[in-house]
């Protein structure tokens, strides 16, 4: 019994050594699509959900997403910004402006394979008044096997 014990103990060891931490991340050169779920603002109705899009290349960042005030309207500018990856970190900062209100934004997060989750914070001004608002959410790349091929 002890040695069946010893046995799978080093087979579960030479697993981690041989494929590294079951939960590292492969952050890849690819689109990361997901959702931003932000708090409630006085002039709106409800906490906005609204697609997110990161797109990674090297180290550098970029993202955009839909700014919506209203559950029906979509403003004519979105939001975008840009930032860094470092090891398994991403760090996004972007603004936004609107007619009468503008925000800046600034989101960080965690790869876990291949999907990040993200916290931050959007900081608005509105007709002399300063809000700040929590957002969060989780941007996913696709399949590895569904990305483009790089042709050497």
């Amino acid at each position: 019994m002890v040695r069946t014990g010893k046995v799978i103990g080093v087979v579960a060891a030479a697993m981690v050594a041989l494929g590294g931490s079951p939960a590292a991340a492969e952050v890849l050169n690819a689109v990361y699509r997901g959702t931003l779920v932000c708090d409630k603002l006085p002039f709106t109705d409800t906490k906005m959900r609204e697609a997110f899009v990161v797109t990674i290349a090297g180290v550098a960042a970029r993202y955009t997403h839909v700014v919506r005030l209203k559950a029906a309207a979509t403003e004519v500018v979105a939001e975008e910004g840009y930032g860094s990856v470092v090891g398994e970190n991403i760090r996004l900062q972007g603004s936004w402006s609107g007619e009468t209100r503008q925000y800046k934004a600034d989101y960080s997060g965690t790869f876990v394979r291949r999907t990040a989750r993200l916290k931050g914070t959007q900081i608005w001004t509105d007709g002399g008044k300063t809000i700040a608002r929590a957002c969060s959410g989780a941007v996913k790349r696709p399949l590895k096997v569904f990305l483009p091929r790089d042709r050497k």
